[in-house]
């Protein structure tokens, strides 16, 4: 059977698929993932994964392209030349799948499943309801077992990657904690003088630091290093990342993809979550978490991507001490 898993948002959306992934992978005989350009990094790190066929949908992302019928066609094609017997469309919980399973539906796949709040029509062969409180990678799975593709003997559900390489050579030797200051949205972002606070108290408390960062962010992660941790801004790539939040004793980092990256290697996570969406849906999975930010803030489930309340104070009010205390506490548990 030729199986195709949709997920066209971001890296850590992506990421969040991977147990869905598998169970589709476990009764398949192939798997490709359509994804959008920003989830593409993270599709070729999931185990299960034989294809990745990347797409930006003109309804999805922070800033979608102009619908082309030029680009709809050429999916459609691609998609027909497949000759896909079953699809598995995800989609995140505000979400409707319909467009997607509309252009599957021109190209003859077989057999369509998705969670839907909207009637589907003859969209959807499979119309799954996903229950309350569930978090996003738990839906998923849901929504996989409920097309067929319950999760394999012995898989427990959590997020994986591929191995990824050895990265002492960055890191340098002995233990050290990884904090990674940026987000892909300024509303989840802790700010930068509570990043550097944060590095240098860790780093007055004995702790080897390590901070992380895209190309595009080289700037940031110099000046929240201070030339007291070891700045790999614009050094890593996704899998070189994973490796480097594999070795970490903790990660710190806001609500975005690293954070979900650091859960599909094993690593606990210091998690400065901003409510703008709701933690039992998004915070990591699967790994030990504490969870700094104040969750009833006024900007709770608005999915602001700029902070509309002044001073940004559901983060900002969390100190590189409250943070410390949260990466000894995380540390203590996991020694055995």
């Amino acid at each position: 059977m030729k199986s195709l898993v949709v997920r066209l948002d971001s890296f850590g959306d992506v990421l969040l698929a991977g147990p869905a992934v598998r169970a589709v992978a476990a009764g398949s005989s192939h798997v490709t993932l359509l994804c959008g350009p920003r989830g593409a990094d993270a599709a070729r790190l999931l185990p299960g994964v034989d294809e990745v066929l990347v797409w930006e949908a003109p309804w999805e992302g922070f800033d979608p392209p102009p619908v082309s019928p030029a680009d709809v066609d050429w999916l459609v094609g691609r998609l027909r030349a497949g000759a896909y017997d079953t699809a598995l469309v995800l989609t995140s919980f505000h979400q409707s799948p319909l467009p997607t399973a509309l252009l599957l539906r021109l190209a003859g796949v077989g057999r369509i499943g998705a969670d839907s709040v909207d009637h589907p029509g003859r969209l959807l062969d499979v119309r799954h309801r996903r229950q309350e409180g569930r978090h996003e990678a738990e839906a998923a799975l849901d929504t996989a077992a409920a097309l067929g593709f319950p999760a394999p003997p012995g898989d427990d559900g959590r997020l994986r990657v591929l191995p990824p390489p050895d990265t002492g050579g960055l890191t340098g030797n002995g233990p050290y904690v990884v904090l990674h200051p940026g987000a892909s949205a300024p509303a989840r972002a802790w700010s930068p003088h509570r990043c550097a606070e944060a590095v240098a108290l860790l780093a007055d408390a004995g702790h080897r630091v390590v901070v992380t960062g895209g190309p595009a962010e080289t700037g940031l992660t110099r000046r929240v290093s201070g030339g007291l941790a070891v700045d790999l801004g614009g050094r890593t790539s996704p899998r070189t990342l994973a490796g480097v939040l594999r070795m970490a004793d903790v990660v710190i980092s806001a609500n975005t993809g690293p954070a979900h990256l650091a859960a599909a290697v094993g690593t606990p996570v210091v998690s400065l979550f901003a409510p703008v969406v709701p933690a039992e849906r998004w915070a990591p999975y699967g790994v030990p978490v504490i969870l700094l930010g104040d969750q009833s803030a006024p900007c709770a489930d608005t999915r602001a991507l700029t902070c509309p309340v002044p001073g940004h104070p559901c983060l900002d009010e969390v100190t590189g001490q409250d943070v410390v205390r949260a990466v000894h506490k995380l540390i203590q548990e996991r020694q055995p």
